[in-house]
């Protein structure tokens, strides 16, 4: 499969700090990647790294076979940071088209608007949009130049649940047309409805770099659910959580928490034991790595 995008033991400082840790990986055509990472983990600093934004401390970083700094690679992606500034007395088909206008191949106005649900807002000014139509408008317009590879950071922070599934939509198009994304993302259900590839970062690193499958695995954890009044103290016992009667336990080994829980003599019923969500997945990784940190 085709490499579009790769880091090579990519170091990045400002100053002090230490945001990415000789990370090391590869973007493929027609992948679509969720990265996470809890805040200050280099997730952004990836991205602008990718996108010629900011440049190594040390290793190499290459985008389509170059150096992402030159602008002739560069015209091959689109980007949507997580905060964008656009004009406010620019109307938002004016903006479309002067974003386009960069790129040797376009989208048209009317059918890249349409796509991320913002056909009826093309004559409004930007001034009087919602924060969630500003949004909105700046991810349409990382997919104006038709990308190869689009960087989408945070795409869907401050929208409602309708308008994200919009977003959802739009994104979806784009990778079932043979488009290839990597974005970032705090709502982890929006990384298991879109991904198919998961990377984990934390504190510069990657933690995990696998199937959304696989990475909930990677934690070890399995969730355990039963009907009890109360229960002893149990072996393994990562987070327990009680709604009403229900119980539902995190653990690290579920065979052994049964088998004590017998022991025990508590009465139960309703037993249930399901893989990790990503979620939780997540906060493990990101947790055993603080712990070593």
């Amino acid at each position: 499969m085709t490499i579009l995008a790769q880091a090579i033991e990519v170091t990045r400082r400002y100053g002090d700090v230490l945001a990415l840790d000789r990370v090391s990986l590869d973007i493929r055509a027609g992948e679509l990647i969720g990265l996470l990472g809890p805040n200050g983990a280099g997730k952004s600093t990836l991205i602008n790294l990718f996108a010629g934004l900011r440049r190594p401390t040390s290793g190499t970083v290459g985008l389509f076979g170059g150096s992402p700094m030159d602008p002739a690679r560069r015209r091959g992606i689109g980007v949507t940071p997580q905060e964008t500034g656009l004009p406010q007395s620019l109307r938002v088909g004016e903006i479309t088209d002067f974003v386009s206008g960069h790129f040797p191949e376009r989208v048209g106005t009317a059918e890249l608007l349409a796509r991320f649900g913002l056909g009826d807002l093309a004559g409004r000014q930007v001034g009087g949009l919602s924060g969630g139509q500003r949004r909105r408008l700046a991810v349409a317009l990382a997919f104006a130049g038709r990308p190869r590879l689009v960087f989408l950071d945070e795409p869907t922070t401050g929208l409602d649940v309708e308008a994200r599934r919009a977003l959802w939509d739009g994104i979806k198009t784009f990778h079932e047309e043979g488009g290839t994304v990597l974005l970032t993302s705090h709502y982890l259900e929006e990384i298991e409805a879109l991904a198919e590839r998961v990377l984990v970062v934390g504190h510069g690193r990657v933690l995990a770099d696998d199937s959304m499958r696989a990475v909930r695995g990677m934690a070890g954890t399995r969730r355990v659910s039963l009907v009890a009044a109360h229960l002893p103290e149990l072996p393994g016992v990562l987070g327990a959580e009680r709604v009403d009667d229900r119980i539902d336990l995190l653990v690290s080994d579920p065979d052994r928490l049964v088998v004590e829980l017998v022991r025990s003599g508590v009465p139960f019923s309703g037993l249930e034991i399901r893989p990790a969500t990503l979620e939780e997945a997540f906060l493990t990784l990101t947790s055993k790595e603080s712990a070593h940190a």
